[in-house]
């Protein structure tokens, strides 16, 4: 498992799946939001691809991630799109409803970066999310992402087009030790 200051990622296991599904994608807003395909219903016991891991596929990575204190399962988080020639991925998560707003996905995005530029030594690691999800743009730009540009009405969702923001971190810029959101003051001296 790796770990951050509040939350595992661990493998995922076959129990999550059912919780995972039921939380985050069988809400048609909420999956219309996480997902860059059309919502869809999933019959319970089917193969979710969405969900299922497949080992064969070197450059997807799902994690299942848990609160540290309880071992409670609060949400999922991928390294996907993996490039191994430009050492590059794109990372996501999705948080159950009951974790959101605690600090969980900054706590998230920490942790894989930390897994892709220590464990799989990437050179970079881009975010692309709806340009009005503040809880994680708030949680990439804790973590070092630059907003590198709006991909105008690229994201079509129950029924109109969106932006999108993309945001991109270097090895070079990544600090694996940032300040906790209240310290983040300027200092006087």
């Amino acid at each position: 498992m790796l770990k951050g200051n509040t939350v595992g990622l661990r493998a995922r296991h076959e129990d999550d799946i059912p919780i995972l599904r039921t939380e985050l994608y069988d809400d048609v807003v909420n999956g219309s939001r996480a997902e860059g395909r059309p919502w869809r219903p999933i019959s319970p016991g089917s193969q979710d691809s969405r969900l299922m891991v497949n080992d064969n596929d070197p450059g997807f990575v799902p994690f299942s991630v848990v609160e540290l204190d309880s071992g409670t399962l609060i949400g999922m988080a991928t390294l996907w799109g993996i490039d191994t020639h430009n050492r590059s991925a794109h990372i996501g998560l999705g948080l159950l409803p009951a974790a959101r707003g605690k600090g969980y996905g900054t706590d998230v995005v920490a942790v894989l970066c930390h897994y892709g530029f220590t464990v799989r030594g990437l050179h970079r690691l881009q975010i692309e999310t709806l340009a009005d999800n503040t809880a994680m743009l708030r949680s990439a730009e804790h973590n070092g992402f630059v907003r590198e540009g709006v991909l105008r009405s690229s994201a079509w969702v129950l029924g109109e087009f969106l932006d999108q923001t993309l945001l991109g971190l270097l090895a070079r810029d990544w600090n694996p030790n940032p300040q906790p959101e209240s310290d983040h003051q300027p200092q006087s001296r």
